[in-house]
């Protein structure tokens, strides 16, 4: 497997949890919204999906670098 190719793998696999954790954040919002569960479950949410982001875009860029 060479180093692209795994970039991509691992580039692939955050998308998916990316897209996962926004569901996730979606649905905290609402339910923070509706009384459910306490504000402070927010912050967390966010930073998890920043990360989540942050790194995904890392991994896109690192992709694209290689040859």
């Amino acid at each position: 497997m060479s180093l692209k190719s795994a970039a991509l793998f691992a580039l692939i696999g955050m998308t998916i949890l990316t897209a996962f954790l926004a569901v996730d954040f979606i649905g905290v919002i609402l339910n923070v919204t509706r009384g459910l569960i306490p504000a402070v479950k927010l912050p967390t949410s966010f930073v998890y999906l920043l990360a989540s982001v942050g790194l995904t875009v890392f991994l896109y860029v690192f992709h694209r670098a290689q040859r």
